[in-house]
């Protein structure tokens, strides 16, 4: 009579259980999306008044140099 018992409770918990994870779907179905923000885009920087652009510094110079071949 032992294992019969436990054999209705182990029942029961599945049952239960279908039903747990039944309920749970149907409210996440339910539940309204939440979507991302747009990223937002960063301001341009604006162009240096001394001419800026290409400088040749000392850390270019010793990158020209490793990328010799």
């Amino acid at each position: 009579m032992s294992e019969a018992k436990q054999q209705q409770v182990s029942r029961r918990r599945l049952f239960a259980g279908a039903g747990a994870v039944g309920a749970l779907a149907g409210a996440a179905a339910l539940m309204p999306r939440i979507e991302p923000a747009a990223p937002q885009a960063e301001a341009a920087k604006p162009a240096p008044e001394t001419g800026g652009g290409y400088q040749l510094t000392a850390h270019v110079k010793r990158y020209y140099q490793t990328a010799k071949v």
